[in-house]
């Protein structure tokens, strides 16, 4: 099986099933994946790259552009899938995931890939990271916003409250920290390891503009993120949206499940996922 070029497609949703099954071949290519977490922010990086981020494939480093920042950078297949269906590389580069001497790792690298804005390893820095490109982005003043993606179970490190406090305290309004409440994690339910919820009210404690949405509906995205865009307009706070989504969304054997955070489908299951993907549009 190969990762074929994505064609045009009418609905968001079937962007969002053609990264889904470029996800799961390249699960495939690798000999295991992240199923869980790449396949449950997917609908946040389809709406994100197709609604709110400015950015040009032509010139990926343009100092105009938004800034993407992938915290929680084991979901990179996604990214990598959207990222290619936006052009900023050819699809069929994605075949050699993970390979020797490939640009594309299980981690991104801001050095080798087009579009990427923060080379992800350990979890729990990228908002900082964000926040940073926030303050310059307000130094220049040409209106570009911050989009950090955490994962729900990343909110356990302590330096991305050192973050969410600073962000706030200093109305950071150009920054959207978007957290895929996904409530698994390697080492089993979020509620089991450490339980943070309620998710609101603390963010809501740094300073933050609370959204709380379905992570898989596309019109409560584009609500959250144009809610966003206005409040950024304004000079007002930070915004935190708590997209409430699905492990391993759209392969049905697989959602929700802990055990699923990284494994591999193959033979017949690999089959079963790519059908399924295909006929369900993922949603």
């Amino acid at each position: 099986m190969s990762i074929e070029s994505a064609t045009a497609a009418p609905t968001r949703e079937e962007l969002a099933a053609q990264v889904r099954r470029t996800v799961l071949l390249e699960a495939e290519i690798a000999g295991s994946g992240h199923y869980g977490p790449s396949l449950s922010c997917t609908d946040l990086l389809v709406a994100l790259y197709t609604d709110l981020l400015r950015v040009d494939p032509a010139d990926p480093d343009a100092a105009w552009r938004d800034r993407l920042v992938l915290s929680k950078g084991h979901a990179c297949s996604a990214l990598y899938a959207v990222l290619a269906q936006r052009g900023f590389f050819a699809a069929d580069l994605l075949r050699t995931y993970t390979r020797l001497g490939t640009a594309f790792g299980d981690h991104p690298d801001m050095k080798k890939v087009p579009g990427v804005d923060f080379s992800a390893g350990a979890l729990g820095h990228g908002l900082s990271v964000a926040v940073g490109m926030a303050l310059h982005a307000r130094l220049r003043a040409d209106g570009a916003r911050t989009v950090a993606i955490l994962g729900d179970g990343e909110l356990n490190e302590g330096q991305i409250w050192e973050a969410a406090g600073f962000a706030g305290a200093n109305r950071l309004s150009g920054l959207v920290a978007i957290v895929d409440v996904n409530t698994v994690c390697v080492d089993g339910t979020t509620r089991e390891v450490l339980d943070y919820e309620p998710l609101g009210d603390k963010w809501a404690a740094f300073g933050w503009e609370v959204e709380r949405i379905d992570g898989h509906d596309f019109d409560a995205i584009d609500g959250a993120l144009g809610r966003f865009a206005q409040r950024h307009s304004d000079g007002g706070r930070p915004t935190v949206i708590l997209a409430d989504t699905v492990a391993g969304k759209g392969v049905p054997p697989i959602e929700g499940m802990a055990e699923w955070h990284i494994g591999y489908l193959g033979g017949a299951d690999l089959d079963a996922a790519l059908l399924t993907v295909a006929s369900t549009g993922g949603n």
